[in-house]
């Protein structure tokens, strides 16, 4: 029979993290409890001030299209938000706002990369990296990094993986699935390559605002002479309770980018919505405080789940300097009919009703990805439900 679909989609793989938490939907819907570990979202409520900026944008009737690129306001509040947390100067005419900092990412690949170009991230990555790249129709060179190294990667080889066909080095840190937080020396070394090897990076930092241990995040642009080779993207997803309002941005100084992304936006969504950019605008200009309190439990339970995790028999973590995920290593779990990361995941979710992420589409069979963005009670409970399954496979 023929096939009506093109060869990009399908080669499309699905998204593991979004397949797992329909899969955990499923079994709720059939009264089945099961303890959520999958959501790479905050389990908080969008702060009152910025949900009342949403109603009175509303109210207003500001319901129509905006801007392509977004609205001014939110634009120059990205610029005055970045300057005043890290002074790194970006203009509103430097900045496109998308549906998502995923978006963001898609836009920036699509005004980049084309069929044979390459792009470089670092294994474990954030599952939709590599899929991002093919629809753009560019090959991914992944870079390996060692758990012992705390996934770091090795800048000594960094240069072996650049060929005459390499345009971007893609980083995320805080990173998503490890939640390791780049040294200054990493990204020193990293400026150099690119620097060094006539390379743009996509630096990837939707998780700045959740960092623990008092440590100090640094945007990449900030690094010297970077800024005029760095796209910067975030969001207000994470850092203020957004998932669904869906709205990224990017910040890059090349004016040929940002008119390429603005451009293949205006082609496909238009303008991001309306209301979401009102809502974004007041929780970049309003208070703050909500955001050090997210921060503060977060890592509260980051470390209830470190602690929990390395208690177990068979599994291991490293501690997550940011974002909200235990990159968990059950490599030792695997026996009999489990066998990867797949297996481990399944078992989990069908047998003893723990939703959690493979580490497979990351990059590494050896891990799961757990997320800590849900209350202490349900993390006791699930690492409970964990420990059981672990004894029992023993």
């Amino acid at each position: 029979m023929k096939s009506w679909l093109s060869p990009r989609a399908a080669e499309l793989k699905p998204s593991a993290t979004l397949a797992i938490s329909a899969k955990e939907r499923e079994l709720k819907s059939k009264g089945i409890d099961v303890v959520g570990f999958g959501a790479g979202e905050p389990d908080f409520p969008t702060p009152a001030d910025i949900r009342a900026a949403a109603k009175l944008s509303l109210d207003r009737g500001e319901t129509f299209y905006t801007p392509v690129a977004g609205i001014p306001a939110l634009k120059k509040a990205v610029c005055d938000r970045m300057n005043s947390d890290y002074g790194v100067s970006y203009k509103p005419e430097d900045i496109v706002v998308s549906c998502g900092a995923k978006h963001s990412i898609y836009n920036t690949l699509q005004a980049l990369i084309g069929p044979g170009d390459e792009v470089i991230i670092f294994s474990p990555y954030w599952v939709s990296y590599p899929e991002m790249i093919g629809l753009a129709g560019g090959k991914t060179v992944i870079v390996p990094t060692s758990e012992e190294n705390r996934f770091l990667p090795d800048p000594s080889t960094l240069g072996d993986y650049v060929t005459s066909a390499t345009k971007a080095i893609l980083i995320n840190s805080p990173s998503n699935p490890t939640g390791m937080v780049y040294p200054p020396e990493t990204f020193q070394a990293i400026a150099k390559t690119a620097k060094d090897k006539d390379l743009l990076i996509i630096s990837d930092e939707i998780y700045d605002k959740l960092i623990y241990d008092g440590i100090k995040f640094t945007p990449f642009a900030a690094q010297p002479d970077m800024m005029k080779r760095t796209i910067t993207v975030n969001g207000v997803s994470k850092t203020y309770a957004m998932t669904g309002l869906r709205i990224g941005y990017l910040g890059s100084v090349i004016p040929e980018i940002v008119t390429a992304v603005t451009d293949i936006q205006s082609q496909s969504t238009s303008n991001p919505n309306s209301t979401a950019q009102a809502a974004a605008v007041e929780a970049l200009c309003g208070p703050q405080h909500e955001v050090e309190k997210m921060r503060l439990i977060f890592e509260s339970r980051r470390d209830l789940m470190l602690k929990g995790v390395n208690a177990i028999p068979g599994l291991s973590m490293q501690k997550p300097s940011g974002a909200f995920y235990a990159f968990v290593n059950c490599k030792k779990m695997y026996k009999g009919p489990i066998q990867n990361s797949g297996d481990f995941a399944r078992y989990l979710l069908e047998k003893h009703h723990v939703a959690c992420v493979p580490g497979g589409p990351f990059g590494s069979e050896d891990h799961i990805r757990l997320s800590f963005a849900t209350d202490e009670d349900t993390i006791a409970k699930g690492l409970d439900r964990i420990s059981t399954a672990c004894r029992e496979l023993s």
